[in-house]
Order: structure tokens, then C-alpha cells, then sequence
């Protein structure tokens, strides 16, 4: 397989598509209702020819929300506490967020029966009524209020992976209502097996032959995960609700590698072996009550708390002579990360069309860090702990960072005609951020983030919005302590960065969105530009010339600026109103100066761009729907610098199919046959005697890894 080779299956999908479309005769779609202020509304029997199991099933069938692949990978607002919805879709039920952030709405959609939808409500107006503020546009998810009985469902799967190993997994979900108490109560077990080879070969910095490597990975992961969500309505002004999640996983990770030395005759040949068992738990609770008030005013009072553990285990063994085995590497990296929010806001009218909503955050995060390594030579006494190893002096390797932040803030919502809405958002971010152990600082923030979000409906069909935005982007707390460095066999830890600041941003961007008529679909166009102070990427961590390494750190102001489009249609046009295909192509590019070597250069690891293509085909008559998803980035940009050698990455793109029958008994069977093109992502690291900036070529890698294809059968059900 060529290391540039990009697998193109338009010729394939094309007659694959021709094939199964002759076959089928299309039915009529039922027109959906336009509503008041910019609000499209898709009623249950909309969505009944489809015989949708769950809310999630009637959702994939609205032009525009097609939620199969991802975007972009520039970098991100990140999410600091709840905040207020900076961009993207948000997803409410019943005009309300989940009071949680790994239990969100979005993951509910699976689990709520399509027999509980009303209806399904696309917002694409601002008002002081949501709970989310500024986003792209919100989806409301509407439930009867009276549900008609308790619903019970579940979904029991299988996945076959590349090398015949085949992993069960499942769900089962519980719901509904009495009187003014509604629940549900969800269980889950999914498998995330997998199977990759890895293959890598190098030159010298003279251009003769060093090595060649082989990998094979295994990771069987299973994870487990409860969660349940309460409600209670108080009366018809207010209400409360409840929600809590727990999840374990266990992730165990094998290593073999194979290594070829051909710089001598014969081929000497290495063999390693890895044992990577990593164990994770998390919980999270939150809790919000709302009050109304008989003028219209509305108060709400919210809770989240969390938690995550994490412990890997990283002991590799040299294979000797004789076939016995010997440890040469133990590594033990533990954290705890926890996060405590509470938000109150008030909303209330000042004059009609207005409204004005205030309020303050506070959130409490920390992070528990700890990492020691163990190799066969040092100068400390071995250790039992590390497998009888020497542990090696790891700077900033056990830490506790803490953050203490408080936001308050103001919105004010102005509807100012028929066709055009002005939000205004004005937020002070202050916080606090210390770190105590191996290293002690401790370092005060200040931002005042200002926001402007206005949206003018053209015609009913064509909305234009625009906004110019201050964000600051989230920090990862593990960038302040050293880590695991998992990505390359020469260096075994990361550095870490106590003097880390937050990256900010001010962001323009301007959308236009045009609802073609009688439900034929969706055209955007999303233009946007941002200038970047304090970018986060690689900087000069060494503590010697002998000890070169690199940890994420700030480098300065960049730039960014891309363009969005996309299509969501139905193919009416060719009489085919249940063939839904949705494209996008995003084109994005970046600008930062590199401190190693002063150049020009993109983000790190920045995508140029991304093209996505999916469809769905319905054929209600046949209670059949089948589908596939094409992915594929722009390759040509992604680089990573570091203080001693530079990484490019490449990738194949990616094709998924999937087949579903539901019968009448409302069972659906479905069938994924995922990464049908066995793509590969490649890298090519190039490595430098001292610092890169010294161009002394010293070792060029180029390695590929193949993650396989993969098969699974899932059947799901409700009653």
C-alpha cells in the first residue's frame, strides 16, 4: 500500500447505489409545519412511515441534522462549566438541559421511545424561553405529557472484528410517567475491541536502511454504564429534576512488536512485548430546579458534580535468547480529575420583545496526578512497586492543580421585528489556578468575554446570522504534569507545563441557511475568522542539552479562518423523497509562528479541511432502510513540531454501510459494516540530532496503521 494512497470508491458506491435503487419504488413524505419565529416543527405523524423506534430514529430523518460523522479538527472553544451553548446544535428535551455534562441530552435520544415524541422543534431564533443561548440552532425534543404507559426498551448487539473475534454488547432503558413524576433508567454494556497493525520502516540520516517494525495491538475495552434521569412537576410554574450516571471500563492492552535491524547481515531480530492493563471509573450527579413567577420571570437554580479515575499500567518485556522474558520498562500513571458546578440565573421581560437573563457560575476543578518510571539502569535503589526496576527522577510528576473560577454574567434578548433578533452576551470570567506537589504556583485570571448574536429572516426560508465573540478555551490539566507518551517508542514520558495559560479568541462568523420548500432540504453556507492570542502548542520543556523535551505551552498570537457548506436534500427531484443525502465540505487553514524553528506554520496537528458524504434511503413498504457514510480530510496540513523532530500525518478516507429491517412488532435489525476500505492513517516523523532547529538529520519513520474492518448485528426493540 502506497503511503500517499487514497482509496476512491465513487465508482462502486455509485453502481452500489444504482443497483439497489432500481429495485425500490419511493413513497410521498409527509409535510412538515413551519412555525412562528423561526421555528420549524416536525409532527409525530411525520415521522410514521419511517416506524421509528426511538427519538433518535426520527431525528436522522429531518433534513440538516444528519449527526454521522464529525468536523473539522481546528481548535475548539472547548467547555468551561455549562456556559451557554457557543456554537453547533444543542439538543433539549422538552425545552430543557440536562443538568449534566457526561449524562446529556444528546445521549438520552437512544433511549426515549418514539410512542413519547410530539413532536420535534428546530429553533432557529434566540429567546429568553431557552436554556441554551447562542448556538447554531437548538433541537427541542417535545414528549407528551401524559405518557401512555411505562415503556421498556433494549438493544442486545454483536461486533466481529478482523481477526474472528466477536464481542456481545447491549442496552436496556426504562421510562416513564405518573402523574407529575416521569424516570428513566438506562443500562448499557458496549465493547470497544480492536485489533491494529502497525507497520513502520526507517532511513538513516544517511538515506542507508535502519529498521523495520511491526505491531499488533489488542485492545479489548468494555464499558459499563448506568444512569438515570428524575423529574417532578412541582406545578404548572415549577418543577425539578435529577440525574446521575456511573461507568466503569476496562481496557486491557497488548503489545507485540516485531523489530528488524537490516543495517547487518544477518537480520538481527527484537521482540517486545507490552502488558497495558488501564482501569477507569467516573460518576457525575446533577440537579436543577426551576421556579416561573405570575409575571412571566423565571428563576433556575442548577448542580453538577463529577469525577473521573484513571489508572494505566504500562510494563513492556524483552523477549531473550533462550525465549524467556525480561522487564525493561514499568510505568504507573493514576489521576483523579473532579469538577464542581453550581449556576443560578433569573430571567425576566423589561418591555415586550425583550427580555434580560443574569446570573453566576461557579465552578471548583482538580486534577490528581502522579507518574513514575521504572527502566533497567539509574541511580536510585530498584523498586519492588516497579516490578523490581530503578525508578528514574521524573520532573513534575505528582501534582495537584486546582481551579477556582467564577462567572457572572448577563444576556439580554432583544426580538426587534418580526424578522430580526439581537442576543447580547456579557460574561467576567475570573479564576484562580494553583498547583501544589512537585511543583507550587499559583496564578490569578481575568477575562471579560463579550458576545453579539444576530439573526434576520430573509423570507421564512432564508435566515442570515452573524456574531463576534470573546471565548477563552478550555485548559487539560493534564498539559501542567508529566505523562504517559504513548505515541512513540523512544521517549517514554511527556513533560509537563506549570506555567500554562488559557488560549483565547475573538471569532467572526457569519451563516446563511436557506429551507428549500415542501421539505426538499437544507443549504448552509458558515464563513468565519478568528484571531488567537496565547495559542497552546509544542514548546522547549528540556532540563538539559542532553535531555531534550518538549510540553505544551504557549507560543504566541495565530490566526484562523474557513469556510462551512453543506447540503441536506431529499430527491424529489428525481421522484425519490425518501432518499435523504447529506454532504459538507469544510475548508479551513491557520497561521501561528513556530518557536523552534521561527517559521510560519499551521496549528498543530490542523486539519485543512474535511468532505462528508452520507445517505439514507428509506423504503417504507419493505419496513427497510439502508444507508452509507463517506469520510475523508483534507490531508496536506497536519504537522506536529516538537524540540528534536517533526511528525506529518495522512489519512485513507473512511466508508460505512449499514441495513436495518423493522418489523411490524416494532423490532429493528440492523446491520453495520463499518471501515469497508480498511483505511489507513500514516505517519511520517522525521528526527534531528539536537534540536531541530539544528537540521542535522539523524532518522526518518514512516508508519501506517491499519485498524481493520468491522462487522456487528444489533437488534432493538420497545415495549
Amino acid at each position: 500500500m502506497s503511503y500517499y494512497s487514497l482509496y476512491q470508491p465513487k465508482a462502486f458506491l455509485g453502481l452500489f447505489a444504482t443497483l439497489l435503487l432500481s429495485l425500490t419504488t419511493p413513497s410521498v413524505l409527509a409535510q412538515d409545519a413551519e412555525g412562528e419565529n423561526s421555528t420549524i416543527v416536525y409532527a409525530a405523524d411525520y415521522f410514521t412511515q419511517f416506524a421509528p423506534v426511538n427519538a433518535q430514529d426520527m431525528l436522522d430523518r429531518i433534513p440538516g441534522q444528519d449527526s454521522s460523522g464529525p468536523g473539522p479538527n481546528g481548535p475548539s472553544s472547548g467547555s468551561r462549566g455549562l456556559g451557554s451553548g457557543d456554537g453547533g446544535s444543542q439538543i433539549l428535551i422538552n425545552g430543557k438541559r440536562i443538568a449534566g455534562k457526561n449524562n446529556q441530552a444528546s445521549e438520552q435520544l437512544n433511549r426515549i421511545s418514539s410512542s413519547q415524541v410530539r413532536e420535534i422543534q428546530i429553533i432557529r431564533g434566540t429567546s429568553g424561553e431557552l436554556d441554551v443561548r447562542g448556538s447554531g440552532q437548538v433541537v427541542n425534543v417535545i414528549l407528551f405529557a401524559e405518557l401512555p404507559t411505562t415503556s421498556f426498551s433494549y438493544e442486545v448487539s454483536a461486533q466481529h472484528y478482523q481477526n474472528d473475534h466477536i464481542e456481545p454488547g447491549g442496552n436496556a432503558t426504562l421510562t416513564g410517567q405518573q402523574g407529575g413524576f416521569n424516570y428513566l433508567l438506562s443500562a448499557t454494556r458496549s465493547r470497544g475491541y480492536r485489533n491494529s497493525i502497525a507497520r513502520e520502516n526507517s532511513i538513516l540520516g544517511d538515506f542507508s536502511l535502519n529498521d523495520i517494525v511491526r505491531e499488533d495491538f489488542v485492545v479489548d475495552q468494555v464499558i459499563d454504564e448506568v444512569s438515570m434521569n428524575l423529574g417532578y412537576e412541582i406545578s404548572d410554574a415549577s418543577s425539578i429534576r435529577f440525574n446521575a450516571l456511573y461507568g466503569q471500563s476496562d481496557n486491557p492492552t497488548t503489545v507485540k512488536r516485531f523489530t528488524t535491524d537490516v543495517r547487518s547481515i544477518p537480520n538481527p531480530l527484537t521482540i517486545e512485548r507490552e502488558n497495558i492493563p488501564g482501569l477507569r471509573d467516573n460518576w457525575e450527579i446533577g440537579g436543577d430546579y426551576e421556579i416561573g413567577f405570575d409575571n412571566g420571570n423565571r428563576f433556575r437554580l442548577l448542580a453538577i458534580a463529577n469525577q473521573a479515575n484513571q489508572e494505566v499500567f504500562r510494563q513492556r518485556y524483552l523477549t531473550q535468547s533462550d525465549g524467556s522474558e525480561q522487564l525493561n520498562l514499568f510505568l504507573n500513571n493514576g489521576s483523579t480529575t473532579e469538577e464542581q458546578i453550581v449556576r443560578g440565573a433569573y430571567t425576566m421581560n423589561i418591555v415586550d420583545g425583550q427580555d434580560v437573563e443574569f446570573g453566576v457560575e461557579r465552578a471548583l476543578t482538580t486534577l490528581d496526578s502522579n507518574l513514575a518510571l521504572g527502566l533497567l539502569s539509574g541511580d536510585n535503589p530498584p523498586s519492588a512497586a516497579l516490578g523490581g526496576l530503578i525508578p528514574q527522577d521524573i520532573s513534575n510528576a505528582s501534582s495537584t492543580v486546582e481551579e477556582l473560577r467564577y462567572e457572572p454574567f448577563i444576556i439580554h434578548n432583544w426580538q426587534i421585528s418580526d424578522k430580526l433578533s439581537l442576543e447580547s452576551t456579557l460574561v467576567y470570567e475570573v479564576s484562580e489556578i494553583s498547583q501544589s506537589g512537585d511543583v507550587t504556583n499559583q496564578r490569578d485570571f481575568a477575562f471579560v468575554k463579550p458576545k453579539v448574536d444576530a439573526r434576520y429572516d430573509i423570507t421564512p426560508l432564508l435566515q442570515v446570522r452573524g456574531s463576534i465573540a470573546k471565548i477563552v478555551n478550555q485548559l487539560s490539566f493534564a498539559d501542567f504534569v508529566a505523562a504517559n507518551d504513548d505515541q512513540d517508542n523512544d521517549v517514554n514520558t511527556l513533560g509537563g507545563n506549570a506555567e500554562l495559560r488559557q488560549q483565547t479568541q475573538v471569532r467572526y462568523q457569519l451563516n446563511a441557511e436557506y429551507r428549500i420548500p415542501n421539505d426538499v432540504g437544507v443549504l448552509t453556507a458558515q464563513a468565519f475568522y478568528a484571531d488567537h492570542e496565547d495559542v497552546i502548542d509544542r514548546v522547549d520543556a528540556s532540563s538539559s542539552e542532553d535531555s531534550l523535551l518538549s510540553a505544551n505551552g504557549n507560543i504566541g498570537d495565530g490566526n484562523e479562518y474557513g469556510l462551512d457548506l453543506s447540503a441536506s436534500l431529499r430527491m424529489k427531484m428525481i421522484n425519490m423523497p425518501n432518499l435523504l443525502i447529506n454532504s459538507t465540505l469544510s475548508l479551513q487553514d491557520s497561521n501561528v509562528t513556530d518557536p523552534f524553528l521561527g517559521i510560519e506554520r499551521r496549528f498543530q496537528f490542523y486539519q485543512r479541511g474535511r468532505f462528508t458524504t452520507t445517505f439514507r434511503h428509506d423504503i417504507p413498504k419493505l419496513r427497510v432502510n439502508w444507508g452509507m457514510q463517506y469520510f475523508d480530510r483534507i490531508d496536506g496540513g497536519m504537522f506536529r513540531y516538537e524540540v528534536n523532530d517533526v511528525e506529518f500525518i495522512v489519512g485513507e478516507p473512511r466508508v460505512n454501510f449499514f441495513a436495518e429491517y423493522i418489523s411490524p412488532n416494532a423490532v429493528t435489525y440492523r446491520f453495520d459494516f463499518g471501515n469497508i476500505t480498511d483505511s489507513s492513517q500514516c505517519r511520517r516523523r522525521t528526527r534531528y540530532i539536537g534540536r531541530t532547529s539544528a537540521n542535522i538529520l539523524e532518522e526518518i519513520e514512516w508508519r501506517c496503521t491499519d485498524g481493520g474492518q468491522e462487522f456487528s448485528f444489533s437488534v432493538n426493540g420497545t415495549f
